[in-house]
């Protein structure tokens, strides 16, 4: 089953403590769609401008990824500049330019309009409305926030709410939304709003997965060096999303399972700068880390239990 991915593809500029690159590939659908690609076909809707880079389009041409919605306009391409404190969680926005996403009003393909899976990324929720309303009949929807449109858009999140199935938002913008400080109450309250599943993500301390009967807790995969946190979260929505297209069935089993992929997948991304270890990832790599961490969460694991 095939993704509709809209969002951002753009250029990142980055500086952690071990180093910087400029104008580097990334943007919220870029690590969405080469995440995902390892479980289903996406098919992104994004603009990007004239200075968009051949090897850039090669590099996900090559991997499978559907460019048809990708549109090409007159003027530069989305950029972002950040910067990461020593506590990678924490990190200050240097610039922001939309530049020609700013005006970005999609028009989706006729194929696309018959998407069963459709992944809103983090944009503003009348963008997201937008889009959804040219889909005929979903299976499933998940969308993306941040604290900017809770903040200044609130009104019109809200009224998207309960025509998503899944939302995904970080720790700061679960209270947010909720007004609730404790996850727990905040993931119960943001689940009475509409989504049926609301993922929380809480960086390297793992992702809080909320249903309307059910509460899954799962760790970040224990790494000794991150490099780049960049899109991690989008890579985590994209192997999440993707995983259930794949089984093209929502139960519990299946959201935990996906949950754990999408940790797995968010482990590789930080461990170099941009795009350049999920790109480059195999789907060997993927088994052996989601096999290893199994066993590191699981008490009953035969590793430990076979005497």
């Amino acid at each position: 089953m095939s993704i509709v991915a809209v969002g951002t593809i753009g250029y990142d500029t980055v500086e952690t403590q071990h180093g910087s690159v400029a104008a580097a590939l990334g943007g919220s659908v870029s690590y969405f769609a080469l995440a995902a690609r390892f479980f289903a076909p996406v098919s992104i809707v994004a603009a990007v401008g004239t200075d968009f880079r051949a090897e850039d389009v090669r590099l996900f041409a090559d991997r499978g990824i559907d460019l048809r919605g990708m549109v090409r306009r007159e003027g530069p391409t989305f950029r972002w500049h950040g910067r990461y404190h020593e506590d990678m969680n924490i990190r200050d926005t240097i610039s922001l330019a939309l530049n020609v996403f700013a005006d970005f009003m999609p028009n989706l393909l006729p194929d696309q309009h018959r998407a069963d899976y459709v992944f809103l990324a983090n944009i503003s929720p009348d963008l997201q409305r937008h889009v959804l309303d040219q889909v005929a009949s979903p299976k499933v929807v998940a969308a993306d926030t941040m604290n900017h449109w809770i903040a200044n858009d609130r009104a019109a999140l809200v009224r998207l709410l309960p025509r998503i199935d899944i939302l995904t938002l970080n720790d700061e913008e679960a209270r947010m939304l909720s007004g609730e400080h404790n996850l727990v109450k905040a993931g119960r309250a943001i689940i009475k709003m509409g989504p049926d599943t609301v993922l929380v993500k809480r960086g390297e301390y793992g992702v809080l997965q909320f249903s309307k009967d059910a509460m899954f807790a799962v760790p970040a995969y224990p790494l000794e060096e991150v490099i780049d946190p960049t899109g991690a979260g989008d890579t985590f929505a994209g192997a999440f999303m993707g995983y259930i297209a794949r089984k093209g069935v929502i139960n519990e089993a299946v959201l935990r399972t996906a949950v754990v992929y999408g940790c797995v997948l968010g482990s590789f991304v930080v461990e170099q700068f941009s795009v350049k270890r999920i790109a480059a990832l195999t789907w060997e790599e993927i088994e052996v880390r989601y096999r290893a961490f199994i066993e590191l969460t699981d008490s009953h694991h035969s590793r430990w239990t076979s005497q």
